[in-house]
């Protein structure tokens, strides 16, 4: 099926499981049209022109319909405004300095992810 041009792309990590966990909970919830899901871990993954998939599996980046790339913390607000039940947090995220403390947040929980990752991979198996 060919993507909607019309709807934002999200480039994830699949590799990692807690956030195929994360994904396909959103997954679930997005209206069709909306969000165009890309795993960056994918053999086939091709990355953006002026991008490294390198770059790309290190954090959460959002491509808007116009073309925007956005990453982190604010990248998380625009998936959560297009989700129903979640639509609430991202106004809440907008408010002032909202999404600096979540940025600071996530830059933290990104350096100890791959911890997270592997104590995940281990209650998985």
């Amino acid at each position: 099926m060919e993507p909607d041009k019309n709807a934002s792309t999200v480039l994830f990590d699949g590799s990692c499981p807690l956030c195929t966990l994360e994904i396909n909970q959103y997954k679930a919830i997005t209206p069709i049209g909306q969000i165009n899901w890309v795993d960056v871990s994918s053999p086939e993954f091709i990355p953006p022109m002026g991008q490294s998939k390198e770059v790309l599996m290190q954090r959460f980046h959002v491509i808007k319909p116009n073309g925007e790339l956005i990453s982190g913390a604010a990248a998380f607000v625009h998936v959560w405004e297009k989700l129903p039940g979640w639509r609430r947090l991202a106004a809440i995220a907008k408010l002032p300095g909202a999404i600096n403390v979540m940025e600071f947040g996530y830059v933290k929980f990104l350096k100890i992810r791959p911890k997270v990752q592997s104590l995940f991979k281990k209650r998985v198996a």
